[in-house]
């Protein structure tokens, strides 16, 4: 019998799985739903014989969608037995700043922050509660994106608001943590003498941010309280005169859920480009419309490397990571270019492996509990 961890990424559309031998961290099972809420389908490979597994889901929902998984488990792994379900969960705030074994009122603590990641939050959550009623006794292990910004000094944490409200949690917290978290451990292990300097992790991809890592510590980073701030992303604006907000609902007559919909879902790449937030789609269309959105995304990327090499002091190097990070060179170049002025500094591209950071982290609690 090989004890494994289960770990899930669960999002509004789809559920991301890696199983993971406890020992040695080793991969026998990886795949996804995507489809969830039209047309789910389980894809998944399993190392020992070189299975593909394409298969339409009958049933629709996160739950359906992690019983296939564990369906799966079952199938083609006889001697594993799942010792933790691993949940990356978007927002911890102030409270969980190290991973968790959930209990019925961490669930509660982490649902009334729903609010504050609502594209990611609540589907997290939903997969947490679907792996609490169907794998059975394992326990549940929520890591936060979160948690890796937990340090960060004043200067870098508090919003320019009144004392009652910063004392009601207005404040900036930062996300993509388990992206620059896996970034660090690399650049520690394969670049060592950069990873002692002032580095800015860029992590581009439909959500993006920065994080200004000085000697493998976050000291800054891009996003604030919610996952809106800092950079325009796939369909998110990024930083906007919060004055915007007030316009909307005041002059524009707008319903905050409204205002909320077109903040989260309708800007960003999509909202310049009036069409998509695929980069690679944009990279390949003659629009003027899908440059400028392109052009901007690069734009503003680099002016928050500037601010992030202020916080820094310096800087040693840019490392990108996430799906545009890795895969538009175009989009690299494009930041790069507005950089030069900044004098010579490393570039590395490294991909990023969340999933393999989660495992880590909740092989270490196990292990803590023995």
């Amino acid at each position: 019998m090989s004890d494994v961890l289960l770990v899930l990424n669960a999002g509004s559309s789809s559920l991301k799985f890696q199983v993971f031998e406890l020992d040695t961290l080793d991969v026998p099972a990886r795949g996804k739903v995507t489809g969830i809420g039209t047309s789910p389908l389980l894809r998944a490979a399993i190392v020992d014989g070189d299975v593909r597994i394409d298969e339409p889901l009958v049933d629709d929902g996160h739950e359906p969608a992690l019983a296939a998984v564990l369906d799966l488990v079952a199938r083609f792994g006889r001697d594993w037995r799942i010792v933790a379900t691993v949940h990356r969960v978007v927002h911890g705030g102030e409270r969980y700043v190290d991973p968790v074994i959930v209990t019925p009122q961490i669930l509660r603590d982490l649902e009334a922050l729903a609010p504050l990641a609502p594209l990611h939050q609540p589907f997290n959550l939903a997969g947490l509660a679907a792996a609490d009623r169907l794998a059975g006794d394992a326990p549940d292990i929520a890591c936060f994106d979160t948690a890796f910004h937990a340090g960060h000094a004043p200067l870098q944490r508090v919003f320019a608001l009144d004392r009652g409200l910063r004392e009601r949690g207005l404040r900036r917290y930062g996300f993509h943590g388990l992206s620059f978290e896996w970034i660090a451990r690399e650049l520690a292990g394969r670049h060592p003498r950069l990873a002692q300097g002032r580095v800015v992790l860029a992590h581009l991809g439909n959500g993006s941010s920065l994080c200004a890592l000085r000697e493998g510590r976050s000291i800054d980073t891009t996003m604030g309280m919610t996952a809106l701030d800092g950079l325009p992303m796939g369909t998110r604006c990024g930083a906007i005169d919060p004055g915007v907000v007030t316009y909307m609902v005041r002059a524009l007559g707008m319903e905050i859920h409204e205002v909320e919909r077109r903040l989260y879902e309708e800007s960003g790449l999509k909202g310049l480009s009036g069409d998509t937030n695929d980069v690679a789609a944009l990279l390949a269309s003659s629009d003027p419309d899908a440059a400028f959105a392109l052009a901007y995304y690069a734009f503003k990327a680099a002016q928050h490397v500037a601010a992030m090499a202020v916080s820094l002091g310096g800087l040693d190097g840019i490392v990108f990571t996430g799906g545009i990070g890795e895969h538009a060179a175009p989009v690299r170049e494009a930041i790069l270019r507005q950089l030069a002025f900044l004098g010579p500094f490393d570039v590395l591209v490294m991909p990023a492996n969340e999933e393999r950071m989660m495992a880590i982290h909740a092989r270490a609690l196990l292990a803590s509990l023995a």
